[in-house]
């Protein structure tokens, strides 16, 4: 287990008085033009552009079949519900996500260091990569509530430490994502701005934010501002698609009000030349089944 260093100059400041945008000062695609991988050459320079790649198909439907019984076997498990890691529905009070998936489930973590998965991240970010969080995602029919639009930069600067953007997502579809049971909304290009947002991060923000995030929210006047600059993209797609995004993505879900649920694996990998520090807006860092601590790269 490694510790966090030290804080580093912020040059991405947010949760002060006022909100504030900061043009990007990192890299989206870290690796030199032409460094072989999964993606061509076009697929990241349409991720560099837009912030996000989708794969119609990167695991197989026998594949789904293993990882949904997983998640279904996890879900239904009284000592996973029991665990700290399990966020229930504030509404229902039914698992909404399980963090830490790939510690907890040896079959998720097979999926972690899939070359299909591992490959593209470093690719993306240009080193060796740890997985900084992962979680499941559970969004039932019939009322499952959805993710409120956010950068997750933002909060894994303010209350984790990342320094850089240098950090990409992959979630990958489990179930059928329709146009109408909440599916991922991605606002293409506004990766390359930072929203600092205002307001003070409450202490142990964490224990309501994971059920609904208050801390770390753009206003109403930004996001009109951003979706009027940016658009708004929704991914639909079968299970075993996948969208990659950066970061720095505006982003969210709606609640799924329809009959069919949409559940999903989600990893984030950093790269282990970018380890968390000491949080650049908040009063301690949150636990380490959130934002890790360990920065072994995975092998």
């Amino acid at each position: 287990m490694t510790t966090a260093p030290e804080r580093t100059a912020d040059l991405y400041p947010t949760r002060g008085a006022t909100e504030v945008a900061t043009p990007r000062q990192d890299p989206v695609v870290w690796s030199e033009p032409g460094t072989p991988g999964p993606f061509s050459g076009d697929e990241l320079g349409s991720f560099e552009r837009d912030g996000f790649a989708a794969i119609d198909q990167l695991i197989t439907p026998e594949e789904v079949a293993t990882y949904r019984a997983e998640l279904d076997r996890l879900v239904t498990d009284p000592g996973v519900r029991a665990d700290e890691r399990s966020v229930v529905e504030p509404r229902s009070g039914e698992i909404r996500s399980v963090f830490e998936v790939h510690r907890i489930s040896d079959v998720f973590a097979g999926l972690v260091r899939d070359p299909r998965v591992v490959d593209r991240a470093r690719q993306i970010l240009g080193s060796d990569v740890y997985v900084h969080q992962s979680r499941i995602n559970v969004k039932p029919g019939f009322g499952a509530s959805g993710f409120y639009w956010h950068s997750d930069f933002e909060t894994w600067h303010a209350e984790d430490g990342l320094s850089r953007m240098r950090t990409v997502s992959v979630s990958i579809a489990l179930t059928e994502n329709y146009d109408t049971n909440g599916g991922l909304m991605i606002m293409p290009g506004s990766h390359l701005t930072f929203l600092g947002c205002a307001g003070e991060t409450p202490e142990d923000n964490y224990k309501k934010s994971l059920q609904m995030q208050d801390a770390g929210i753009p206003s109403d006047e930004a996001l009109t501002g951003f979706a009027d600059r940016h658009g708004i993209h929704l991914f639909t797609g079968k299970a075993g698609s996948a969208t990659w995004f950066d970061c720095n993505c505006m982003h969210g879900s709606g609640d799924n009000i329809t009959p069919y649920p949409r559940s999903n694996v989600f990893i984030v990998f950093n790269s282990v030349e970018n380890t968390a520090v000491e949080p650049f807006a908040a009063p301690v860092r949150r636990p380490s089944f959130i934002g890790a601590r360990d920065f072994t790269p995975v092998s």
